[in-house]
C-alpha cells in the first residue's frame, strides 16, 4: 500500500469517526420542564453565616448563587436557582445532651415556653438573603426531625426508638402549626419567602437515624400522610402559598418497592398517588402538588443498574401522572469507582462522576428538580465546596463548577428534548435544554481519557460552530466554565456546555 492511499484511509476513517460524534437534538421529543438545581445550608452556613470576614461569606455566596460574568466572560459562580434551608429542631440549645454530634446540631425558632425567636439560625437566615439578594428564585424548608419539645424521646435523633415518627400523638397538629409559623415569621422578620416546605427527609431510610449522630427520624406512609393532612390545612390558616414536597425518599428504590424496610415505609408512589389508598392519599390537598421526591443515593453503582432503576421510576411517575425531583446526593461509600466519600476531592475525578449521575437523572428519570446536598463541608465528598473552619476560609471544587455546567446555564422553565446519539457512560453523555428564553443549552460530558471529536445538530441539520459559545470545565488551571472556542472535539476528562448564541 502506498503512503498516499494509506494517508487517504486515515483521512476517510477520522471523518467517518467525527461524523459518528454527531449528537442531534430531536425537536419533535420534548421531555420534562426544568425547575430548579439547588443545594443546602447543612450544616456549614449556621457557622459561615457568623464568621467575621464578610469578604469570605460574599465569596462564598458568589461561588454559589451569582450569575454574573468577570470582565472575560467567565461565571462568577453557578447561579444556583434552589437554596434549601434547614429548618432546625433545637439539638443545639441541648448541648451535649442532644446525642447528636457538635457539628449537626441546629436550632430552633420554638422555646420552651412556646414562643419564637427568630433571631435564631442567624446564619442560616443570613445566607438565606444572601441567596435572594444574587438573584435565586426559589427557597426551600426541610426539616430532619420535629422540635425536641414535641418528640417522643425528647431528642432530634431517632436514638432508642423503632422505625415510626420521633412525634408524641398529641403533638401532629402542634408540629404542622409550627412549621406554617417558622414560614410564617421567616417573611415578617426577613422578608424571606419560602416556596416550598419538605416535612420529612428520609423517613423510609433503614438507619435513620439510630445512633447519636445527626438529627433524624423515621416515619411511616400513614404518619408522614397524616401530617401532610395537618400541615396543608396549618398553611391554609395562615395564608401562605407555600407548596409541600413529599416525600424525600433516602433511596429511589423506596419509591417503587420496600428496600431494607417493611411496607409500612415502602412503595411510597403508589401509597401516595392512588386513591384506593384512602389512608394515605395526598392527591386532593391544596397545597401538596402531584410531585414526588427522592435521593438518589446507593444506585449509582453499577452502571447499568443506574440506568435500569431510573427507567423504572420515569415509567411508574408517567403512569402515575407525577414529576419526580432528585432532592439531595453526595458521594457515599459503595462509590467505589472514586473512592467512596473519605476524603476531599478538588479534581474532575469526583465531578465527572456527579455529572454522570446529574445525566442519568435528568436523562432517564426526567428529574424536573436536581439538589446537591450540602453547599460547603469538611474532609468529606460532601460538599460543593470545602470549608477550612479553624482558618475560616473556603475553597472551590471541580465539582461545584460541574453542577454549574448545569445551573448556571439551564434555568427554570427550560425543557428537555431528546438527543440522538451514541452515549457511553465513560465516553461521551450529552443532553439537551431550551430556555423560555429561546435559548439553545447543551452539556456535554466527556467521560474519557482522549479527545473527542464532536458536533451538534438539530432536527439533523447541523448547527455551525459558530451558532456557540462554550465553556469548560476540566483540571486545566482556569477552566472553571471557562469560555472556550468551539473547535470540534471535546477535551479528555471535561464537561462542555454550549450555549446557543
Amino acid at each position: 500500500m502506498s503512503r498516499r492511499v494509506a494517508t487517504a484511509l486515515l483521512l476517510a476513517t477520522i471523518i467517518v469517526s467525527v461524523q459518528a460524534q454527531t449528537f442531534n437534538i430531536d425537536t419533535s421529543k420534548p421531555r420534562q420542564t426544568i425547575r430548579h438545581f439547588g443545594a443546602s445550608d447543612a450544616w456549614s452556613m449556621q457557622n459561615i453565616g457568623i464568621w467575621p470576614d464578610e469578604q469570605e461569606q460574599a465569596k462564598i455566596a458568589d461561588w454559589l448563587f451569582s450569575a454574573e460574568n468577570d470582565a472575560n466572560g467567565q461565571p462568577k459562580g453557578i447561579a444556583l436557582s434552589l437554596w434549601r434551608f434547614n429548618l432546625g429542631a433545637g439539638s443545639a440549645e441541648q448541648g451535649d445532651s442532644s446525642y447528636i454530634n457538635r457539628g449537626t446540631r441546629t436550632e430552633c425558632f420554638l422555646q420552651a415556653d412556646g414562643t419564637y425567636d427568630f433571631t435564631k439560625q442567624a446564619g442560616q437566615r443570613k445566607f438565606l438573603r444572601m441567596a435572594k439578594e444574587r438573584g435565586v428564585p426559589y427557597l426551600l424548608a426541610f426539616l430532619n426531625s420535629p422540635p425536641v419539645f414535641f418528640t417522643q424521646n425528647h431528642l432530634a435523633t431517632n436514638t432508642g426508638r423503632d422505625g415510626t415518627l420521633n412525634l408524641r400523638p398529641k403533638c401532629y397538629e402542634p408540629f404542622a402549626r409550627f412549621m406554617a409559623t417558622a414560614i410564617d415569621g421567616l417573611q415578617k422578620h426577613d422578608g424571606i419567602k419560602i416556596d416550598y416546605l419538605c416535612p420529612v427527609n428520609e423517613p423510609d431510610g433503614h438507619w435513620n437515624w439510630q445512633g447519636p449522630k445527626q438529627e433524624g427520624s423515621p416515619a411511616t406512609n400513614r404518619e408522614v400522610a397524616r401530617l401532610a393532612r395537618l400541615t396543608d390545612r396549618a398553611l391554609t390558616d395562615k395564608g401562605l402559598a407555600t407548596q409541600l414536597l413529599v416525600n424525600e425518599s433516602s433511596d429511589l428504590r423506596c419509591l417503587l418497592e420496600t428496600h431494607m424496610t417493611n411496607w409500612e415505609r415502602g412503595y411510597a408512589l403508589k401509597t401516595f398517588w392512588t386513591k384506593d389508598s384512602t389512608d394515605t392519599y395526598l392527591g386532593d390537598l391544596k397545597h401538596v402538588p402531584r410531585l414526588m421526591l427522592g435521593h438518589s443515593y446507593w444506585t449509582n453503582t453499577p452502571i447499568p443498574f443506574m440506568k435500569r432503576i431510573r427507567q423504572r421510576l420515569r415509567r411508574e411517575c408517567q403512569r402515575l401522572g407525577i414529576g419526580f425531583w432528585q432532592s439531595e446526593l453526595c458521594i457515599m461509600q459503595n462509590d467505589e469507582e472514586i473512592g467512596g466519600g473519605g476524603g476531599y476531592d478538588f479534581t474532575m475525578k469526583t465531578a465527572l462522576y456527579v455529572a454522570r449521575v446529574i445525566h442519568h437523572d435528568l436523562v432517564y428519570a426526567d428529574a424536573e428538580s436536581w439538589s446537591w446536598w450540602r453547599a460547603c463541608g469538611g474532609n468529606y465528598k460532601d460538599g460543593l465546596i470545602r470549608v477550612f473552619d479553624r482558618q475560616r476560609r473556603a475553597r472551590d471544587s471541580r465539582l461545584l463548577w460541574a453542577l454549574g455546567n448545569y445551573s448556571r446555564f439551564v434555568r427554570p422553565g427550560a425543557v428537555r428534548y431528546e438527543v440522538d446519539g451514541k452515549e457511553d457512560p465513560y465516553g461521551l453523555m450529552v443532553s439537551a435544554y431550551k430556555n423560555q428564553d429561546g435559548s439553545w443549552v447543551v452539556v456535554a460530558i466527556n467521560y474519557s481519557e482522549e479527545q473527542k471529536p464532536f458536533s451538534i445538530s438539530r432536527d439533523q441539520v447541523a448547527v455551525g460552530a459558530d451558532r456557540w459559545q462554550a465553556y469548560r470545565t476540566s483540571d486545566a488551571d482556569g477552566e472553571t466554565l471557562k469560555p472556550v472556542a468551539v473547535t470540534g472535539s471535546l477535551q479528555p476528562r471535561s464537561i462542555t456546555t454550549f450555549v446557543g448564541k
